[in-house]
């Protein structure tokens, strides 16, 4: 049985930075796609990051390009969204997903959910 377990996130000032982590347990990360969501109040849950399973291909939302960065540690087995300069406008619940998709297909078995909330 596959499971993503979610830690991470909270209250961070504008500026500043979080880093989220998805273990994955059930099966090998370096066979899985791994994605990042986030869902705001009152929004539909958007792709942020996205990151292949053998290739290490990756795609970003425009909105988080060049502040967020996706990465896996295929021997903790765990994925990470590290989360740089962040903006009011970031805060919302963060999802982790996993399959064996492509970047843009979405993940079929889903992490908890963790608050970040980006306030001062």
């Amino acid at each position: 049985q596959v499971q993503l377990v979610q830690s991470g996130g909270g209250l961070v000032q504008p500026g500043g930075s979080l880093r989220l982590s998805c273990a994955v347990s059930g099966t090998r990360l370096v066979l899985y796609t791994m994605a990042w969501y986030r869902q705001a109040p009152g929004n539909e849950r958007e792709l942020l990051a996205a990151l292949s399973g053998e290739s290490s291909n990756t795609k970003y939302a425009d909105s988080v390009k060049g502040r967020f960065t996706i990465s896996k540690d295929n021997g903790k087995n765990t994925a990470y969204l590290q989360m740089n300069n962040l903006k009011p406008e970031d805060t919302g619940v963060y999802y982790c997903g996993g399959g064996f998709g492509s970047l843009t297909d979405t993940p079929s078995y889903w992490g908890q959910g963790t608050q970040v909330t980006v306030s001062s």
